[in-house]
């Protein structure tokens, strides 16, 4: 197009676009034209700044265009420069995630350790002391031993013990139940074959007098029961096993039942008395009661509760006084506790041995306890 031509042309000031002189809006933003037709031969003051240079205008998507391609060409040339330096980081590959193989589980299972069951430990029963109660009493209600009441609670070589004192009982030791044998052992073979009897503990009634009654050894009893003291207490049952009984088939029983007496009432020495190196002779003394007949008599039993294996001499007497044996006295140089009761008895027959048995004939009286020292050195020993 000739510079005639142009001449001819108006400049859309919005968008820049130039249209014919007669056209009354641009054909590209819709702009309205409201200025006249310069003069011939002119150029058009808005074409011009105020300077006297030329005014350039851009059409929109030119303009677009023209800044993508600044980008582009800079980013190239930032790229060109960084590679140039060396400082154009490397990407870093990120490993894929690789699952990993599960173990497969072998058949042989795995043999447990057998492990052993603690022992149970138990704190100590509380006890109120009641009236005529002893520490030999208490002993053998827990059937626990003396020894450990009095550590337990810190007594003196005496157990003195007063009415409402509330005393710590030790638990009794722990004895694990044994394993089950598919055998029989010797014993069990015994009791699966012996021929048994059930008694009902009676007031007054002992291991001793019972084993008496039915001629059947103390220790046997206890065995079968599981006892460790000569204590039964009232509506205790007790296995009475007659295949270790020791009497003769032909001996002599006392037709006659024994009446029943009172109990005997204890009078020296004093409960809690002491005796010590200088007392060679202790001696028991209880009150009568009554007039005993021919074959009945005063069983006396006297144990050592300190020694821990309740050793204990019971002897029967026709009188109302018991002097202890020395043999009894300690020898390890300390004092021992000893418990002692009378019982009146009847003898209903004899033993194996000749010996006599008998049965109780009255209540038992109450127990006593006294301590008595001795020499460390072996027992003195009685013509």
């Amino acid at each position: 197009m000739s510079e005639s031509s142009n001449l001819h042309l108006k400049t859309c000031p919005q968008c820049g676009t130039r249209s014919a002189e007669t056209a009354k809006k641009c054909s590209v933003c819709g702009h309205q034209f409201t200025s006249a037709k310069p003069a011939s031969g002119k150029r058009s003051s808005s074409n011009l700044s105020s300077g006297g240079v030329p005014e350039f205008q851009l059409s929109l998507p030119l303009a677009i265009g023209m800044l993508v391609l600044a980008i582009v060409v800079g980013g190239g040339l930032t790229f060109f420069g960084l590679s140039q330096t060396d400082r154009l980081a490397e990407p870093t590959e990120i490993p894929s995630a690789t699952a990993t193989a599960s173990l497969t589980p072998t058949g042989t299972p795995e043999i447990p350790t057998q492990t052993s069951t603690p022992v149970p430990t138990l704190p100590p029963s509380s006890y109120t002391v009641q009236q005529n109660d002893t520490c030999g009493s208490i002993a053998a209600i827990f059937n626990v031993s003396v020894q450990s009441i009095v550590l337990q609670n810190a007594l003196d070589a005496n157990c003195s013990l007063f009415i409402g004192q509330v005393l710590q009982v030790p638990q009794p030791t722990y004895t694990p139940t044994p394993e089950a044998s598919p055998t029989l052992s010797e014993l069990q073979a015994t009791i699966e074959a012996c021929d048994t009897d059930i008694h009902v503990v009676q007031e007054g009634d002992t291991l001793s007098l019972i084993a008496q009654s039915y001629g059947v050894p103390l220790e046997a009893i206890q065995q079968w029961n599981g006892l460790t003291s000569d204590t039964a207490f009232l509506g205790q049952r007790l296995v009475i096993p007659y295949c270790e009984r020791v009497f003769v088939g032909g001996a002599t029983v006392t037709p006659t039942a024994a009446p029943p007496y009172p109990a005997a009432e204890l009078l020296l020495p004093i409960d809690g008395d002491s005796f010590d190196l200088g007392n060679d002779v202790v001696t028991l003394q209880w009150s009568s009661v009554g007039a005993l007949r021919e074959n009945e008599a005063y069983q006396v039993t006297i144990i050592d509760v300190t020694s821990g294996q309740n050793e204990r001499i019971v002897e029967e007497v026709i009188d109302t006084s018991y002097s202890v044996p020395a043999t009894m006295r300690p020898s390890d140089g300390q004092p021992h506790i000893f418990r002692w009761f009378v019982v009146p008895v009847a003898q209903i027959g004899v033993d194996s041995e000749g010996l006599p048995v008998y049965t109780q004939g009255g209540s038992t009286s109450e127990s006593r306890v006294f301590t008595w020292s001795g020499s460390a050195g072996p027992a003195p020993t009685t013509e």
